[in-house]
């Protein structure tokens, strides 16, 4: 699994090794890492060396060493950036919000085009149980703001790049609490179902310019009705 090293700095090039998986996706968030013998044992190095490389992955921010329960894979990365756009939106919350819709405006609509061209059949299928679910859930807020986050973080997923699925993780609570304040005003979630349904039907088609589209008018949509609630 991994490549028998000789170096003054053992410990540099056992992290190299072990970033290297999580940035191709070969370990993810959640996954164990082997004991630190079983990785002394694969990487013919010392028990020192595979320790002083587990403290730098810790240091940026991609592992967590858990005493008794082993060294865990972890995206700090994508929570340190939720963090601070949190922040910043909360220090203005009215004006943050406005300028989250914006953001999405710039971002989403190329999304939606993406994962028009490169979602799997998979993704369409989480994509339809989901919007049945929100269907189900218009009359259960928290129900339908979780399913709602389900569709755009799958959209994320089908774009096939990992940088878009960080940055829409790291706004998800963001979203939610939008979605919150937008869901006062009457008829909000059936507008932003019809549009859901909308995408939906484009990425079905494989159609990528009616895909932004649709995200587009989505976004607007949501624009209105963000700024109905604020005037409420």
């Amino acid at each position: 699994m991994y490549t028998p090293i000789q170096s003054s700095k053992l410990f540099e090039q056992i992290a190299e090794q072990i970033e290297e998986r999580i940035l191709r996706g070969e370990l993810r968030s959640g996954d164990r890492l082997p004991s630190e013998r079983e990785l002394s044992e694969q990487f013919g190095a010392s028990r020192t060396a595979v320790r002083e490389a587990m403290k730098t992955l810790a240091q940026r921010g991609l592992v967590d060493m858990r005493p008794g329960r082993g060294t865990i894979v972890i995206n700090a990365t994508s929570r340190a950036m939720q963090q601070t756009l949190e922040l910043m939106v909360r220090v203005g919350r009215e004006d943050g919000y406005a300028n989250l819709v914006e953001l999405r405006e710039l971002l989403e609509p190329g999304i939606a085009a993406l994962a028009a061209t490169r979602a799997t059949e998979e993704h369409l299928q989480r994509l339809r149980a989901v919007v049945e679910q929100m269907d189900a859930s218009l009359h259960d807020v928290d129900a339908y703001i979780a399913a709602d986050n389900d569709f755009h973080r799958t959209l994320a997923t089908a774009s096939g790049n990992r940088l878009i699925l960080t940055f829409v993780d790291s706004i998800v609570d963001l979203l939610s609490e939008q979605r919150k304040h937008i869901s006062r005003i009457g008829g909000a979630m059936e507008r932003a179902q019809y549009h859901h349904k909308r995408i939906l039907e484009a990425l079905s088609r494989r159609d990528a310019e009616a895909a932004r589209a649709a995200m587009q008018e989505h976004l607007r949509q949501v624009r209105q009705d963000l700024e109905t609630a604020n005037r409420g």
